[in-house]
């Protein structure tokens, strides 16, 4: 009995003392001059849809919720948001090459007509970020919008692998 007390004292010790790590917020203040936005119309209820479901991990500004104070989370949180960052950027877009744009603009109407986007895990306490049909149907259909666009501006083999696959450049 005694030891697991111990444990639990140095268990409790080491949790106060991971709160003294924070990390580095993603908080910028913008305007973003490679926004997506610089390049292709969003209207305002996709920019409702993105604010509330895609951009705290999208996005240089993150809503960050109360138990972000809290380490571990914080930590796992930070890495979540730069992985999603990593992946696609909304306010880096217009920093892409085509074929980019056009590879992650097609991600994102696959991801979001499969459902994969937004994460279960996001939405489990974003309950708020569950998109419903309507939703789903127009972010798909405004992304589908600039993939057309970049198909009638770049000639499509510049914009897709030799083998159908959207470039990854």
């Amino acid at each position: 009995m005694r030891i697991i007390k111990t444990i639990l004292i140095i268990l409790l010790i080491g949790l106060v003392v991971f709160q003294l790590f924070g990390t580095k917020k993603n908080a910028a203040p913008g305007p973003f001059p490679n926004d997506i936005s610089t390049l292709y119309p969003v209207p305002a209820n996709v920019q409702t849809i993105l604010k509330k479901a895609c951009n705290d991990c999208h996005s240089n500004n993150t809503r960050y919720p109360w138990y972000n104070h809290i380490q571990p989370v914080a930590w796992w949180l930070r890495s979540h948001i730069n992985e999603g960052k990593r992946e696609l950027n909304f306010n880096e877009f217009a920093s892409y090459k085509p074929s980019k744009q056009y590879h992650k603009i097609d991600a994102v109407i696959k991801e979001v007509k499969k459902g994969d986007m937004p994460l279960g895990s996001y939405t489990i306490i974003h309950t708020d970020a569950r998109l419903t049909d309507d939703e789903k149907s127009t972010i798909t259909g405004w992304a589908q919008s600039i993939k057309d666009s970049l198909e009638a501006h770049y000639p499509k083999d510049s914009l897709v692998t030799k083998k159908g696959a959207p470039s990854m450049h």
